[in-house]
């Protein structure tokens, strides 16, 4: 007696759906993690030339398994200025033919395991109990952050391979039902095909989720090519919703990359349904009616998918036109009044794919690095040149500016990510971000401040003497030293430059408590007046604590990556490290040779 389809067919239908998008999820998840962002993030710099951008468009999806992520990262790229809109539609494309791959594994779901033993491991019920197994083993037992990601990745497969067999097991009645057949022939007409495609998917936005509901009903027997084609264009259509929801605040050229990915889905079909109709009602191609199966709806996705590409590819400026007149500019008010200063690519969709964000607020750090470089080299220089420069002095004051906003922007991210899953490799670059911004925040205070002193000599129309300028330049050339060190160590992420900080910090100090003293001598031989007395002592106190922030980030990238205790770091390296002691000589040996050769001044300033 055949098993008639009930109310509880469409709960295991329901159920095994929801089974299906959370392992999709699990395993995307896990997949995102142990590349740890790297895909995504050669996304910038692979761009240039189009077959690459297909080849990468097509790995990163594979591996993250959502042509929707893939599309929203884009958006929040060019949201964010790190690329540009042209260089995101050759990755759209293969974006588009990597999310075929998923098709391409629920096909084990139609393996006939009725042969053989080969065969029937094949199949997703027999195997997806092991593979859980396995997954579930190395979450529990291993370790190491990776092992327990494949773990996640294996896991989230099964339980989507399960999700896929509840389904196919709740629609197996339907292929004695009379209703359903009369049901299918609605789908004879194409264009509601299309709709219904798109629209399902749409709702449950995954075009992953759809093809596998498509290939569970295509085991009743009444669904043909010509049915399932058109379902399968209107899939690729309802995908794009993801992409444009992720459009919401962002600038005119983000939301264009969302409309480029729907354009290239709506014309392909516009221009791809026509032909498939005339194959079928014109010419009677008989393929068309024969009865599809889960191979033959992977094939027809790949086929459509791989068809816009080649179609679309020769005519990427065309689309960059479309796009823009579907999104317009508006005349008279552009992107920045709109949304704000945006810093360096921190953009709210990263935070979906933590590793994405850690590398973008990377960046940041690192643009935030260079111009407090710039800054504090600016006032070193105004400092020894004993000149004031009004521009140079307000370049300065609005860099420190931006830095302050560099500094709330990057660590508010920074706290947010915090909050994701993170792998221990970005845990830690998070912590070392963290630290390390607050530093580079004080430097630029200190660049500043040194301005100020410049600026206060030079509004009393008081200077240094020579003597006390070539003193400074000595302990300035010392510090800019160590600033290059260090930041380049943060920058590059070398150690081997980080241990050369401390060496040239300890001689710093050295060299302001001589200067120091240099300067209680003036003003006991009256050779300098109080008032420059007390802007030098602010001066040297300023040029030590930049040093001191410059030892505190090598520091961090020392106790980060060693993995050890600063402080015992330090005491240790002072007391026994025979390298440690060497550098620190010939750091003594080539400033205080400079300061001795120093002459004092006869004038009666300091």
């Amino acid at each position: 007696m055949d098993e008639k389809f009930t109310i509880f067919n469409v709960f295991t239908l329901l159920g095994g759906l929801a089974f299906f998008l959370y392992g999709m999820n699990v395993m995307s998840t896990g997949l995102e993690k142990l590349t740890g962002g790297k895909l995504e993030i050669a996304l910038k710099k692979m761009t240039s030339n189009k077959f690459m951008a297909i080849l990468l468009g097509m790995i990163v999806t594979i591996a993250i398994q959502s042509s929707s992520a893939m599309t929203v990262m884009l958006v929040g790229f060019v949201n964010s200025g790190i690329m540009a809109l042209a260089d995101t539609i050759a990755v759209c494309f293969g974006s588009n033919i990597g999310t075929t791959f998923t098709a391409w594994i629920l096909c084990l779901g139609g393996v006939d395991g009725q042969s053989s033993f080969l065969l029937k491991m094949l199949k997703p019920e027999s195997f997806s109990p092991i593979i859980a197994l396995i997954g579930i083993i190395m979450i529990m037992a291993c370790k190491k952050a990776k092992k327990k990601d494949i773990g996640r990745i294996l896991v989230g497969f099964a339980v989507l391979m399960t999700g896929m067999t509840l389904m196919s097991e709740s629609v197996d009645p339907l292929a004695s039902s009379p209703e359903f057949q009369k049901t299918l022939t609605a789908f004879e007409n194409p264009v509601l095909g299309v709709l219904v495609g798109a629209a399902f998917t749409g709702i449950i936005q995954s075009s992953a989720g759809s093809i596998g509901i498509l290939m569970v009903f295509s085991r009743s027997g009444a669904l043909t090519y010509g049915m399932a084609l058109p379902i399968i264009m209107g899939c690729n259509i309802g995908t794009c919703v993801t992409a444009l929801l992720s459009t919401f605040g962002v600038n005119k050229d983000a939301k264009r990359v969302a409309w480029i990915h729907i354009l290239v889905k709506i014309i392909g079909t516009i221009v791809l349904l026509p032909i498939i109709m005339i194959l079928q009602k014109v010419l009677n191609i008989g393929i068309f009616g024969q009865t599809v199966g889960y191979l033959g709806i992977a094939i027809m996705h790949t086929i459509f998918n791989v068809a816009t590409t080649v179609m679309f590819l020769p005519f990427t400026k065309q689309l960059v036109w479309l796009s823009h007149l579907v999104v317009r500019d508006k005349p008279g008010k552009d992107d920045a009044e709109e949304e704000g200063l945006k810093i360096a690519g921190l953009d709210d969709r990263f935070l979906k794919t933590p590793s994405v964000a850690v590398e973008t607020c990377r960046s940041a750090t690192v643009e935030m690095a260079n111009i407090t470089r710039e800054a504090i080299e600016d006032s070193l220089h105004m400092l020894v040149a004993s000149s004031y420069d009004e521009k140079m002095a307000q370049s300065i004051i609005e860099r420190e500016d931006l830095i302050d906003h560099f500094e709330d922007k990057i660590n508010s991210y920074l706290i947010r990510i915090s909050k994701s899953s993170v792998t221990g490799a970005d845990s830690r670059k998070v912590s070392k971000m963290m630290h390390c911004v607050g530093n580079f925040e004080r430097i630029s205070d200190h660049s500043v401040n040194l301005v100020e002193s410049v600026q206060e000599m030079h509004e009393k129309n008081i200077k240094f003497s020579e003597e006390c300028i070539s003193e400074l330049l000595v302990i300035t050339d010392a510090i800019q030293e160590n600033i290059e060190r260090a930041f380049d160590a943060y920058i590059t992420n070398d150690l081997s430059i980080a241990h050369k900080v401390e060496p040239l910090e300890e001689v710093v100090d050295n060299l302001s408590t001589e200067l120091k003293n240099r300067h209680i001598r003036r003003l006991q031989n009256d050779e300098c007046t109080v008032e420059l007395g007390y802007i030098f002592q602010d001066i040297l106190t300023n040029l030590e604590r930049v040093s001191d922030h410059c030892s505190n980030i090598a520091g961090c990238l020392i106790e980060t990556d060693e993995k050890t205790n600063i402080h015992a770091y330090l005491h240790d390296v002072k007391e026994n490290d025979e390298s440690f002691r060497r550098q620190f000589r010939e750091y003594t040996e080539s400033y205080f040779t400079r300061l001795d050769t120093i002459q004092p001044s006869t004038t009666s300033q300091s």
